[in-house]
């Protein structure tokens, strides 16, 4: 059971960081030098978005609705701008493209998303 749960993040991660990679390919504002920079920044990314979702449930924030989802893309945008000062080449080029860099992540994880889910 253990293993499974191992086995779903990793390929989490590593689903993520194409869809990172993918992004950077696009000249969106993003930039990723390769496919590890684009694993760690998912790393990273993780970690730091289940801390901000863990630390609003603590404190009780419901983040639903259309302001949910723009604090959500706002905290999205400020993370790939955070990951981008801590992960070696990763670069983002300022807040708009790390906003338009988050949409286009969320467009491409889920288009991934759906492929993996035909094929499995």
């Amino acid at each position: 059971m253990l293993a499974g749960t191992i086995l779903s993040v990793v390929i989490g991660i590593l689903l993520y960081a194409l869809a990172i990679w993918v992004v950077g390919k696009l000249g969106l504002g993003l930039k990723v030098s390769g496919f590890v920079p684009a694993i760690v920044a998912a790393i990273v990314i993780a970690v730091v978005s289940a801390l901000i979702v863990w630390l609003a449930g603590a404190l009780g924030l419901s983040l639903g609705g259309f302001l949910g989802a723009i604090i959500h893309l706002i905290i999205a945008a400020l993370v790939l701008i955070f990951a981008g000062n801590i992960v070696k080449g990763l670069k983002v080029k300022g807040f708009v493209p790390a906003l338009i860099a988050a949409v286009a992540i969320a467009v491409v994880s889920w288009l991934i998303d759906g492929v993996v889910g035909l094929l499995f």
